[in-house]
């Protein structure tokens, strides 16, 4: 199993990928169960760093005041980097 395959992000185009916020919630949630966010989101933001666009569907699940600042923080360091975030 690759790694994207693990985070469940999609090739949308070129460069581009599509990032649901349900599926990162969820393993959110495991990861919280055994303490590794911290691992969850630096292996999203080396996912990342290979793409130049990102599509975020299911925004809904950004209710989630403690996913969404952490997820914030990776799209900031994507951001920062040149990367855009669109959804």
């Amino acid at each position: 199993m690759q790694r994207r395959d693990f985070l469940l992000l999609r090739v949308a185009a070129d460069r581009e990928i599509e990032l649901s916020c349900e599926q990162l919630y969820m393993r959110f949630v495991d990861a919280q169960v055994d303490g590794s966010e911290a691992r969850l989101f630096a292996t999203l933001a080396t996912d990342l760093a290979d793409v130049g666009r990102v599509r975020l569907v299911d925004r809904s699940w950004l209710a989630s005041a403690d996913f969404k600042r952490q997820l914030e923080i990776v799209l900031e360091q994507f951001r920062g980097s040149g990367g855009s975030v669109s959804g």
